[in-house]
């Protein structure tokens, strides 16, 4: 087959996607008149992450998964937008890692709010001057984020959904890496590289500042400044990528979550996040723990925080497998009544094991 005819045919598939697209964009729209009808939410990420799991279940081509999911992200994207201008808040400022994780989650169709701080974020979805927000909740090497942790304690907002989005962290600069001598980056990040400085920028300063956008935004001011820093904030302000990926962990990974006013509905494979305080007692965290190993729920991640309310009282982050519908889990759920004073249930919400 000649170079032209291979193009005639593509162009005739084209035409039928094309058709094809605006066939579902005429459905989605009966879907969202539906939806207003009902009072339901426009966004429903048990929906979304089904049709994803159902489509690559399904894919027997050339495609990879990878480009399934960014190909129907914004497919699904252009349907949000079809059935509600849908605001998504996220923790700033623009071109951040969180940034980069709520258009992975929401793509380029719908509007974003960059918030000054995690609070923030919070704040404007509780007001609904978002209907979304997208916030960090750990990294693969680093940890727990505790401001996150710390402002569920008095919010009334849900978890709806999860990303995972693999970091790459970059040293960028508008000069040669030999006339660097500051590097402004995230703390968190400058933890995520330091054995890489140690052993390639020895005596340069490490300057702290509040995102890797911010040190993208100073490093393209200031002579003889680098940041290391995303792809999307080394390309809006004008940095050239000197080195690529000088994380120490190869496998670096930062999880965020999609806040909202409303939890998921059961998909066969999630997760429950849980904010609980024990009582004051010998043992008492051990009695905890132990329905979730006799009903066999694993537990994926415990963490714990000062409850800032009285001197050495603590609340515990748990994520558990299973949705708080499943049966296991409520009864996990009941017993934990016993041993503790607070128990609050934050979100159930897919499980999704994808990076972006």
């Amino acid at each position: 087959m000649s170079l032209p005819e291979i193009r005639k045919k593509i162009d005739a598939i084209d035409a039928k996607l094309l058709q094809l697209l605006n066939d579902r964009a005429d459905l989605v729209h009966e879907v969202g008149l539906l939806k207003r009808k009902e009072g339901a939410a426009i966004y429903a990420p048990e929906r979304e992450e089904q049709l994803l799991r159902s489509l690559l279940k399904r894919n027997k081509g050339r495609l990879p998964e990878t480009a399934i999911r960014a190909i129907y992200r914004e497919i699904m994207s252009a349907s949000l937008a079809l059935e509600k201008d849908l605001t998504i808040a996220y923790f700033g400022p623009v071109a951040t890692n969180t940034h980069q994780a709520a258009r992975s989650k929401f793509g380029a169709s719908v509007q974003y709010t960059p918030q000054v701080s995690i609070a923030d974020v919070f704040d404007v979805v509780a007001r609904c001057n978002a209907d979304y927000g997208v916030v960090p909740i750990e990294n693969s090497t680093e940890g727990a984020v505790n401001h996150t942790l710390d402002v569920f304690v008095d919010s009334d907002l849900r978890i709806c959904a999860q990303i995972l989005l693999k970091i790459e962290n970059h040293l960028a600069a508008k000069i040669p890496m030999e006339e660097i001598r500051k590097v402004y980056s995230h703390p968190q990040v400058l933890g995520q590289c330091r054995n890489w400085l140690r052993h390639n920028l020895p005596g340069v300063d490490l300057v702290e500042v509040s995102s890797t956008s911010r040190a993208a935004e100073l490093a393209s001011k200031e002579p003889h400044a680098g940041a290391i820093t995303g792809k999307m904030a080394a390309e809006v302000y004008g940095l050239n990528i000197l080195v690529p990926s000088i994380q120490d962990s190869p496998n670096n990974t930062t999880r965020f979550l999609v806040i909202g006013h409303n939890t998921c509905p059961p998909t066969g494979d999630d997760k429950t996040s849980l904010m609980l305080c024990v009582n004051d007692r010998p043992g008492a965290l051990l009695d905890v723990l132990e329905p979730f190993k006799r009903l066999q729920i694993n537990m994926s991640k415990i963490e714990s925080r000062p409850s800032k309310r009285k001197a050495w009282e603590y609340y515990f982050f748990v994520d558990v497998d299973g949705h708080a519908g499943d049966a296991p889990v409520a009864k996990a759920l009941e017993e934990l009544k016993k041993h503790c004073s607070f128990v609050k249930i934050l979100g159930s919400y897919p499980k999704s094991s994808a990076q972006v």
